[in-house]
């Protein structure tokens, strides 16, 4: 089958989750949809109206009695004609309406993701609203969801029509310019052109400072750090709340770096718990847990330091530890006195770190660019900055040429068949 005859074909797949549930929902989506409604429920209903019917198979067998829903393109989520069938949620009862739908001329299974690319190459969403529901998809915490429904809302697409919609008024009057050049009326740029180009600059600085989508992935990540037998995996268990490191009085237990991914009041957090500082280990094995530790201090967003005071790495919180134990030692610049062990001033450490994260994370119902809108975003930028230094108008032109491809490629109107494959593979079969 060729790429035309895949993209004009009726697709079918299961878009409930996976059986058995209370309700299993087979989603059909192409020209064929209102065939295969007639052929099993024996008619098409009214568009957009739930209706019961029985649904049978080409044989007239009884499959399920089941809420059928029809919805005509291109108003749809794909553009096409749609249609659903809401069956009860048993294995055996999806697999015969999935069957049955199949037999239908002119319908094979839905791949990974094609119903949302269907959506994008129809244009009911755009590529940033399609990589926004990939991430709303695999959110796991609050902040991720807010975040990425603000993206799979438009957030993003909005703000970069709009500069591509100003980046093609400015590129008119650069024309005009050029045309006329030779004649009294038009000879320069009009006022006010540089100022929209700094307005404009001025507003993509400001969304490639804030944080990206990625770090919501990977949550803030906070490393546990100091000497051997400083409380470090006590700590851990308490902050994390389970038993992912081994306590022990011997010192040099962690000999590795342990890492574990928690929400907290719904943000993401990656805790490590590192190996012993010290100068030397004991034995080659240890050594490599110690320079495992100084690599992981390099990327932590906060480093809780246990040791000595004033000896841990610069910006480090220090922390007094083992408040419980009668030899307790505080420190002068603590930020925090707890015990691991007994959880004690744990919760407040946990609201100081949630604080801080939540400044360091896209902020909810905020649009958050991802890598590879940053860095068209940032290329975006360069030429507008670029734009304004020149005095010739056909370098203005190309800078602004520039500009614009990056925006259209931020949201899909000029893309690759491979970046799409890669994007689209991430979603489930039936969405």
């Amino acid at each position: 089958m060729s790429d035309t005859d895949r993209a004009q074909a009726t697709i079918v797949a299961l878009s409930s989750g996976a059986p058995p549930a209370a309700i299993g929902i087979i989603r059909v989506s192409g020209p064929q949809a209102a065939a295969a409604v007639e052929i099993l429920a024996g008619k098409l209903p009214e568009a957009r109206r739930a209706s019961l019917a029985r649904l049978h198979g080409q044989s007239g067998n009884l499959l399920d009695e089941a809420v059928v829903l029809w919805f005509p393109g291109p108003e749809t989520a794909t553009g096409e004609d749609l249609a659903e069938f809401h069956c009860h949620g048993g294995r055996a009862v999806l697999a015969a309406v999935h069957e049955a739908v199949l037999a239908v001329p002119g319908v094979r299974p839905a791949e990974a993701g094609e119903f949302t690319r269907r959506s994008f190459a129809n244009g009911r969403i755009d590529l940033s609203e399609a990589e926004g529901l990939a991430d709303l998809l695999s959110a796991e915490t609050e902040l991720q969801r807010a975040a990425a429904i603000a993206n799979a809302s438009g957030v993003v697409s909005a703000m970069v029509v709009n500069w591509r919609d100003a980046v093609l008024r400015l590129s008119a009057q650069v024309e005009a310019a050029l045309d006329f050049s030779d004649e009294d009326d038009v000879d320069e740029l009009p006022d006010g052109f540089t100022w929209n180009i700094t307005q404009m600059q001025s507003q993509l600085i400001d969304w490639l400072e804030r944080p990206r989508s990625e770090k919501l992935g990977e949550g803030f990540r906070v490393a546990l750090a100091g000497p051997p037998n400083a409380g470090k995996s006590t700590l851990f268990n308490a902050l994390v709340e389970s038993e992912a490191a081994i306590t022990s009085p011997i010192a040099g237990t962690t000999r590795d770096v342990i890492e574990r991914n928690v929400a907290i009041d719904g943000v993401p957090f990656s805790f490590v718990d590192t190996a012993g500082l010290r100068q030397a280990g004991e034995d080659d094995i240890e050594a490599i847990g110690i320079d495992r530790a100084h690599a992981e201090l390099e990327k932590a967003d906060i480093v809780l330091w246990l040791g000595d005071e004033g000896s841990g790495p610069e910006g480090a919180w220090e922390i007094a530890t083992r408040k419980d134990g009668d030899n307790f030692v505080s420190k002068a610049s603590a930020r925090f006195e707890l015990s691991g062990l007994t959880g004690e001033g744990v919760a407040e450490l946990k609201s100081a770190l949630v604080h801080n994260a939540r400044t360091s994370l896209p902020k909810p119902g905020e649009g958050a660019l991802n890598l590879r809108q940053h860095i068209l975003l940032s290329q975006a930028s360069a030429a507008l900055q670029a734009c304004e230094a020149q005095s010739d108008l056909l370098l203005i032109g190309e800078d602004l040429r520039v500009a614009r491809g990056c925006f259209d490629r931020l949201i899909g109107r000029s893309t690759t068949e491979d970046m799409l494959d890669a994007l689209f593979g991430r979603f489930c079969i039936g969405k």
